[in-house]
């Protein structure tokens, strides 16, 4: 199994590419650079694609604020930093297999996939055999994107996960030779 977060952005690349309309363009350029951001883990790059007062639902944890950081791009750095920075699970590919674009939001949806460091499952109570290896989380994640049209930028993200991308992962060990590295 490879995790290639550069396929992450491919199709919305392939949709870019045919689309003539200039908001549906626009739309589409705004979630490829905020995707592209998070693979460099590219904190202040994320923030300057959202609006002032930005919404992130995540609905599969709706009653933790970190997890649904609401109203200021502190909050969304906050999110980042405890999702993506501390865990070290800054590797992660979302193959993409669907892009729907209107005036007011794109939806991505496929496989989300994650490197997890050992160390970090360990300390999330999760037993595994090398605590120096990369674990592979695997989930269907669909994400909507709403525009705000005025200020041109993202409101935030809705995302829906279907299934535990924890369920099993000490079984999923990556060497580095599974991970691919970033080209952007």
């Amino acid at each position: 199994m490879k995790l290639d977060p550069n396929n992450s952005w491919t199709l919305l690349e392939e949709r870019l590419r045919d689309e003539t309309d200039p908001v549906l363009r626009q739309n589409l350029e705004l979630v490829l650079e905020h995707m592209k951001c998070e693979a460099r883990s590219d904190i202040e790059g994320v923030v300057a694609t959202l609006i002032d007062e930005p919404v992130y639902v995540m609905h599969s944890t709706p009653d933790d604020p970190v997890m649904n950081p609401n109203g200021s791009k502190d909050a969304v750095r906050a999110f980042y930093d405890a999702t993506i920075v501390q865990t070290g699970a800054h590797r992660l590919e979302l193959d993409c297999q669907r892009v729907i674009v209107d005036k007011d939001a794109v939806v991505t949806e496929g496989i989300m996939r994650m490197a997890y460091p050992g160390k970090t499952l360990a300390a999330l109570g999760i037993e595994v055999d090398d605590p120096d290896a990369y674990y592979l989380y695997e989930a269907r994640m669909g994400i909507v994107w709403p525009v705000d049209r005025a200020a041109r930028k993202l409101v935030g993200e809705e995302s829906y996960a279907c299934g535990d991308g924890f369920a099993g992962i000490a079984e999923r060990k990556l060497s580095e030779s599974d991970i691919a590295e970033l080209r952007i």
